[in-house]
């Protein structure tokens, strides 16, 4: 059974996001999402400074069965990526939650995305 923080948000695409502060939010994919790609070996992170629109494509992840897209959970500008992660991808694997974080978002506003989901919305989409 995959983890499934409460304090995060989710989409139903398997991506998570955790508020850091009202207007920033670190995103990474689920546990779930990790564990159906298998042994990650690749990770393309959006670009610092690019600024995203929710829905829409950020990323990639390419393990030993397929590439998945990464899209974002939230519109805003990339002000950090977890760069380890281009030296050490299978940090996604070991710790979806924790290490294996892909990028922080900055909102202009501080209402999020209704489409996110709460942990127990999301455990019955992946059950």
């Amino acid at each position: 059974m995959s983890q499934v923080p409460e304090n995060l948000r989710y989409t139903k695409e398997h991506e998570w996001i955790s508020e850091l502060s009202p207007t920033r939010f670190r995103i990474g994919i689920t546990d779930y999402a990790q564990s159906a790609l298998g042994d990650i070996v690749y990770i393309q992170l959006p670009k610092q400074g690019a600024d995203i629109k929710a829905n829409s494509v950020c990323g990639e992840v390419e393990s030993t069965k397929s590439v998945s897209e990464i899209y974002a959970p939230i519109s805003g500008k990339v002000v950090l990526i977890n760069s380890d992660l281009d030296s050490k991808p299978e940090m996604i694997n070991s710790d979806p939650y924790g290490q294996g974080w892909i990028a922080e978002i900055e909102i202009s506003t501080s209402k999020l995305e209704e489409s996110l989901l709460s942990a127990q919305e999301y455990q019955q989409l992946t059950a």
